[in-house]
């Protein structure tokens, strides 16, 4: 962590810097496509955020509730990274949620996969491109 940890950081930073966000760009966008709130207002990518701050970000169906622990001026490993935050127990419950829904849906739907030459010859012939064979 790049000086001091209490230091206030631009949100867009810090969210690169957690990796929470895999470029500075990617974080602008979710911020300014209002996906990222401090403390239970909507973000702009040039607010500051400083330890203590409530901060959630939605990834699709998923919103990560974090607390902010530190904050960082630069991008380090992975393990500095997880140091920076503490996830919520209620967002980390949802998340898992999530991925035990997505898993059961994985196990009921078909395998799918491309159809054979049959297959696709039969369903030619139901939608009425194919009249049989020549």
């Amino acid at each position: 962590m790049a000086g001091d940890a209490s230091e206030p950081v631009r949100i867009d930073r810090w969210l690169w810097a957690a990796r929470l966000a895999k470029t500075r760009a990617l974080a602008v966008e979710a911020l300014k496509g209002g996906r990222v709130a401090i403390n239970g207002q909507a973000a702009k990518p040039s607010k500051d955020v400083r330890p203590g701050d409530r901060v959630e970000v939605s990834f699709g169906p998923v919103r990560v509730c974090v607390i902010v622990r530190a904050t960082a001026l630069r991008r380090g490993p992975a393990a500095e990274a997880a140091l920076l935050y503490e996830e919520t127990e209620e967002s980390r419950e949802a998340r898992e949620r999530y991925k035990e829904e997505r898993r059961a849906a994985r196990q009921i739907a078909p395998e799918g996969g491309r159809p054979t030459k049959r297959d696709r010859r039969r369903l030619e012939a139901a939608r009425g491109l194919r009249r049989g064979r020549r």
